[in-house]
């Protein structure tokens, strides 16, 4: 692995197709596919009182994305595991936001145009963590709408590989700004919920935990809501959430790896509860942050160990 010497890594560090530097000299060709095509697929893990949250399982979710994609990058699992536990070494942050891209490249000339020809690659990088919403936010309760804007078809673009394509993300938040909230759920074209922008969603409907079963990314986090579920003795449920359950459940929150799970106590002009999150999402709250400083599905770093 190649390495940028002499660097300050305080606020950040990037591996790019074999070589490590400070984040903010990390780069791609603007020529890339993975550019000018969103043809790329990416995870992100979290850092948190100095240890990796389900590092192993985001790393197996990013494989089976990239298999889908066809693409094939030199790294194996094992040596990407090392390069993200290193980068995070490397600046010594104990909390920190992790994101593992694979790009694809150019079709170099001579050969057909086409992606079987452009060479994939891994771009990796740590920086200080990142709350998709402040923990003010969360403590009151996010305050969301549901989307004009529909969700892109799985048909079309599968939700479960992450990818860049986040045009009708993007527009359902600029949707919710324009009233007043902070975020947005999207339906499919039936009316049912998806997701919303970097998180997926659940309803609390008649006491019992419920998120969709298509149209979202099969989240870790949202696997850890009902690993909490199932301990706490909480009903869950996957299935069809309506646009008319969505607006009359009893309590609404998200979950991510950029947050954990975040309680909502608005959905458009319905106020929740008592405009606070409701005591299902707040218990699972508590219990997920108060598991996770307990190790729980940690892979914890090594700071002592000098980075490879």
């Amino acid at each position: 692995m190649d390495l940028v010497q002499d660097a300050d890594w305080s606020k950040g560090a990037a591996y790019i197709d074999g070589q490590v530097m400070p984040v903010a000299e990390a780069k791609i060709p603007i020529t890339d596919w993975g550019y000018r095509r969103s043809d790329v697929t990416y995870d992100v893990v979290g850092v948190y009182y100095g240890s990796f949250f389900r590092l192993d399982e985001h790393i197996a979710r990013f494989r089976r994305s990239m298999q889908e994609l066809r693409m094939e990058p030199k790294e194996s699992d094992a040596e990407l595991r090392q390069i993200l536990i290193d980068l995070v070494r490397r600046t010594g942050l104990r909390e920190a936001y992790v994101a593992m891209d694979c790009l694809r490249g150019r079709p170099p000339r001579g050969v057909p145009f086409h992606p079987a020809f452009a060479k994939p690659y891994i771009a990796a990088f740590a920086i200080p963590w990142v709350w998709l919403f402040t923990e003010e936010q969360q403590a009151r309760g996010v305050h969301a709408i549901i989307a004009k804007t529909p969700r892109i078809a799985p048909e079309s673009v599968d939700p479960t590989v992450k990818n860049f394509h986040w045009g009708d993300l993007t527009k359902a938040l600029f949707e919710a700004e324009e009233a007043g909230a902070e975020t947005a759920f999207l339906l499919d074209q039936a009316g049912f919920l998806t997701e919303g922008p970097g998180y997926n969603c659940f309803a609390v409907i008649d006491g019992t935990v419920v998120s969709p079963p298509r149209g979202a990314l099969l989240g870790q986090t949202r696997d850890s809501v009902y690993e909490l579920c199932q301990e706490l003795g909480i009903p869950h449920d996957i299935r069809p959430i309506s646009k008319a359950e969505l607006e009359d459940a009893d309590e609404i929150f998200m979950s991510t790896t950029a947050g954990g799970i975040m309680p909502v106590s608005r959905l458009g002009t319905r106020i929740l509860g008592n405009d606070r999150p409701g005591p299902i999402s707040a218990t699972l709250r508590e219990t997920f942050w108060k598991k996770r400083e307990q190790g729980w599905h940690a892979t914890p770093v090594n700071y002592d160990k000098a980075p490879a």
